[in-house]
């Protein structure tokens, strides 16, 4: 079954570049966005690609949450993609953004989760990590001895003995992606209240927003690497340094096993089973927006919205879920489906 859906992806590549060579057009749907959506999308679209030939295959581009959602509020037309693929909920700010842009109705989708993961060369020692612990790792100011101080850790093992006593090196996502606002919510941030930091940083003089802020500065020593691009590039980062550590999505980790060791978060080891049971602390829904403008325009967009939320794309045993998609609960599942053939919207705030 895997080889077939990497098989799948392959063929799915080969189309977004066709797509990215082409100019865009309303003959053909357009999908740009999170790299962690990117393979879900590229499998929903082959196969629909299969089950309606009287539609062209969808295009489906990367380039990061933040980047697609950009693209998408670019305005209505021809030269504007359909659908914006994103592992983090929009932001009312580019909400608003789309409609200045006229871009007035927005349909949200949420089709599933996923986790994100600490994960380093498959050959190394094991980690065992807590939001506290890379908040002590990666953040730019910590406390010690009761004070806030610039980051002084060297190696994992300074900042709990119980990891290996290697160099603390790390590569987490970007800004321009949606794994990057998780990180910083469900990692940074709790590790920083349980740390005890934030409390540190207000008493320090801070007030309330700027101590928030300060917990989700990173070091900038060269221990903490920024990746702007996929994740095949902070693989290829921890192929080059054997004793780094990446931040990754579930789906590509388990697509990667004979590379990568995943560490456990909090004593749980991440799998589609422990996000599912609520028991893993680090995941997320994953989302695309639809343009509804487009609907009835663009040559099988309803249609490949529909395909996407069918049983047989997210349903327990769709290929989605083979590759790694954590599947909503049967209610939510049917929820978004008569959301979506409902034409709900978005509303603007402001």
């Amino acid at each position: 079954m895997k080889n077939k859906l990497i098989a799948g992806l392959a063929l799915g590549t080969a189309l977004s570049l066709v797509g990215h060579a082409g100019a865009q057009s309303n003959e053909q749907v357009q999908v740009a966005g999170s790299s962690t959506v990117l393979p879900y999308a590229q499998i929903v679209a082959e196969n629909f690609g299969e089950t309606f030939p009287d539609f062209p295959t969808p295009i489906v581009e990367s380039g990061g949450s933040s980047a697609g959602l950009k693209q998408f509020c670019q305005g209505v037309g021809p030269d504007t993609i359909d659908i914006a693929n994103s592992s983090r909920a929009i932001r009312p700010a580019e909400l608003k953004a789309c409609a200045d842009a006229g871009v007035t109705d927005v349909q949200e989708v949420q089709f599933g989760y996923d986790g994100i993961v600490f994960a380093s060369d498959a050959a190394g020692p094991d980690f065992a990590l807590t939001p506290e612990i890379v908040f002590n790792a990666m953040a730019a100011k910590v406390v010690q001895d009761g004070k806030v101080v610039d980051n002084p850790y060297t190696n994992w093992s300074d900042v709990d003995a119980s990891l290996p006593d290697q160099k603390i090196t790390a590569f987490i996502p970007a800004s321009n992606h949606g794994t990057r606002e998780v990180f910083e919510e469900k990692v940074l941030a709790a590790g920083c209240e349980a740390s005890g930091a934030l409390e540190a940083f207000t008493a320090s003089g801070m007030d309330e927003d700027a101590a928030e802020d300060q917990c989700l500065q990173v070091r900038n020593d060269n221990t903490v690497s920024e990746i702007s691009g996929d994740y095949t590039e902070t693989l290829s980062r921890i192929d080059a340094d054997k004793q780094a550590i990446g931040v990754f999505g579930l789906a590509f980790y388990e697509q990667n096993q004979d590379k990568l060791k995943v560490a456990t978060m909090s004593d749980v080891v991440p799998s589609a089973e422990t996000i599912a049971a609520g028991e893993y602390p680090v995941s997320r829904p994953l989302y695309f927006y639809v343009k509804k403008a487009h609907i009835g325009v663009v040559p099988g967009l309803s249609e490949y919205v529909q395909f996407f939320l069918s049983e047989q794309m997210v349903g327990p045993d769709s290929p989605l879920v083979a590759y790694g998609l954590v599947p909503a609960p049967e209610d939510e599942r049917e929820g978004q489906r008569a959301k979506f053939e409902a034409g709900e919207t978005m509303a603007v705030e402001g």
